[in-house]
């Protein structure tokens, strides 16, 4: 009987036993009136008891966040991550994605962004001790129409990307079967799709990645400069429809973003080094619904030399933001089988 373990006046704890209450949970479970009417304590003798048995249950000690950290072990759901795939860039983001929350993906065109968000289309298929979930994805397409071509590449070069998975692992998934494509034309018809059809899809277990590709396309071809609060608002329901979504269903959320050029580039940049001519688009609206925010970029041929990267055309994976990482970049390939990190290129 833990009750016996508290540091109380032997008054106190006959009362309390009087009262037949038989654990410090259960003394926590009745309000200070419950008590004194099931104890006859006086009200200052209530409230020491509250305390006493709070105390009990907290522990002896205050924990640093330093120290929560330490012994996340021991919290594996809460610090599990979705694999990107590649070893060094799981190492890069701390992980890969977070479970719950959005993350932003900016980049100009051909920069990689749909071939990340395919990459994890296919990772999020493979078992928990392999970085996946063990479910689908939800792809929502709202301007082009879906590489499926490039998807059946991809699959087909999994366990060339895949070597940390054992052959047989990779051969029993059948990816395409789990990957549910859906088409949004424009923001009432994306909003519909987030609200309605994928929830049933996260509830049943069937998925457990949502992407919309891209986030930008509907909202820069409805609404001007005249109708920017009816866009924010907009926005904003987007944004709450899938955060609702991610906490829900413990499930991360990549929204494929475009940018926007403020001025013509001139000179090459240094490997990693921020493009302050590139933004990204919606404003910040948007930026206010995301968790983490990620950039790519192409590198330029003349960085790309001095760095000594392989030939294939290579790209920089930037974090503008996020609470758990510091500002920092990545330089990674794009190659049939997928996206490949490249070591030795991380840098803040």
């Amino acid at each position: 009987m833990d009750l016996d373990q508290l540091d109380l006046n032997p008054r106190i704890t006959a009362a309390i036993k009087k009262g037949r209450l038989k654990s410090v949970k259960e003394v926590l479970c009745y309000s200070g009136p419950d008590l004194q009417r099931l104890t006859s304590l006086p009200t200052h003798d209530v409230h020491y008891l509250l305390k006493v048995a709070s105390r009990h249950l907290q522990g002896g000690r205050v924990l640093t966040a330093l120290q929560l950290f330490q012994q996340r072990e021991g919290f594996p759901e809460q610090h599990r991550r979705l694999s990107l795939g590649c070893p060094v860039l799981d190492q890069f983001l701390g992980g890969g994605l977070p479970l719950e929350g959005i993350t932003d993906l900016a980049g100009r065109s051909s920069a990689g962004k749909t071939q990340l968000a395919l990459q994890l289309c296919l990772t999020v298929q493979f078992p928990r001790q392999y970085g996946g979930l063990e479910a689908g994805a939800v792809y929502i397409c709202t301007e082009d129409v879906f590489p499926s071509k490039r998807l059946w590449q991809l699959i087909e070069h999994q366990q060339q990307l895949r070597t940390d998975v054992p052959g047989e692992v990779v051969q029993k998934i059948k990816f395409s079967n789990h990957i549910f494509v859906e088409h949004a034309a424009d923001v009432d018809a994306l909003l519909e799709c987030v609200r309605r059809r994928v929830p049933i899809l996260l509830s049943r277990g069937m998925a457990r990645l949502v992407v919309v590709d891209s986030v930008a396309a509907p909202f820069r071809c409805e609404y001007d400069a005249q109708a920017l609060a009816t866009r924010a608002k907009r926005l904003q329901s987007l944004g709450a429809a899938l955060r609702g979504l991610s906490s829900t269903f413990r499930s991360p959320v990549l929204c494929i973003n475009q940018v926007t050029e403020m001025a013509e580039e001139s000179t090459p940049r240094p490997l990693g080094a921020w493009d302050e001519h590139l933004s990204p688009a919606l404003g910040i609206t948007w930026a206010n619904e995301l968790l983490m925010r990620l950039k790519v970029d192409r590198v330029h041929e003349a960085a790309a030399a001095a760095g000594g990267l392989p030939r294939s055309p290579a790209r920089t994976l930037q974090v503008l933001f996020a609470p758990h990482l510091p500002l920092s970049s990545c330089c990674y390939t794009v190659g049939g089988e997928g996206i490949r990190g490249v070591p030795g290129t991380e840098s803040c």
